[in-house]
């Protein structure tokens, strides 16, 4: 073997490392990420708003759903999350599996044969005898049970995450509950390479859409995330409105800083598929 062709092995191994982790999120999502190019639907707003849903009846009557959500749900027993190396990487992983696992429950469990209207279908809220879905520690990694509770306030947002450095309060507009309320299921899954990319498209494209904020007169209306994780915010930034200036555009920013005061909108908890956005119609 000849010196140049030495020399480019050496480059391709030392390379190597960094690739795989790179890229661990692609190739252990690699189910999920058919299922999202197949049935998720996007759609720009004006002033580059976003909206997306997923289309569970088309994902229901096509072929191979059952052996796909098998085949994602048995990656994920078999990684190990110790495994991932560093914040990018760790984040973009669990930012997935959230997202994954919430729609695996809907495909998956129907009450009485039927798609959920809402995601509080499953108990909780209607239902205080019966755990609700974020709860329920259903969903396998590494061969640990978690909820969906665990995964985002318990790993994304929880204290060793923030002892690191790698808390984010832009997850809130990441991981996604399925329900129209939510910032949008991307259609594409989170990796090391696109997870600073996509979390500030994300919160800045959320800030022009009018179901996550709006300024009318005085008074700036914001989705409910504002009020359930106000603490999220305020140390991200030291207050909700200089978390909103640092991530969205100058004339949303602007905006905002000429309010005085902040009302909620309503959560709107209806199942996130095409016929309930309005826009998608």
């Amino acid at each position: 073997m000849g010196y140049r062709q030495i020399l480019l092995l050496l480059t391709v191994l030392l390379a190597w490392p960094a690739v795989s982790a790179a890229d661990v999120n692609a190739t252990v999502y690699r189910h999920y990420q058919v299922l999202l190019s197949d049935h998720l639907v996007e759609k720009t707003l004006p002033e580059n708003g976003l909206v997306s849903a997923f289309d569970y009846d088309a994902a229901l009557t096509g072929e191979g759903l059952m052996e796909r959500l098998s085949a994602q749900k048995q990656a994920l027993r078999e990684f190990n999350p110790g495994e991932l190396e560093g914040r990018e990487a760790s984040v973009a992983f669990w930012i997935n599996a959230y997202n994954f696992f919430m729609l695996a429950q809907i495909l998956s469990e129907q009450p009485e044969g039927a798609l959920v209207s809402s995601v509080w279908d499953y108990g909780g809220r209607l239902n205080p005898f019966v755990d609700n879905v974020f709860e329920r520690q259903l969903f396998n990694v590494g061969g640990q049970n978690y909820s969906l509770n665990d995964i985002e306030k318990g790993i994304l947002l929880g204290q060793a995450y923030a002892d690191k450095g790698w808390k984010d309060a832009r997850v809130h507009f990441a991981v996604n509950c399925a329900s129209v309320g939510c910032p949008p299921l991307r259609a594409r899954v989170y990796t090391a390479d696109n997870l600073e990319t996509l979390l500030a498209e994300n919160t800045r494209r959320a800030f022009n859409t009018g179901r996550h904020l709006r300024v009318e007169g005085g008074t700036l209306y914001l989705t409910e995330l504002f009020k359930w994780y106000e603490d999220d915010f305020i140390q991200a930034a030291g207050s909700e409105q200089a978390f909103i200036s640092q991530w969205a555009t100058p004339a949303v920013a602007e905006a905002v800083k000429q309010t005085e005061s902040i009302r909620y909108i309503d959560y709107d908890w209806r199942l996130n598929r095409p016929e309930n956005f309005e826009v998608l119609q």
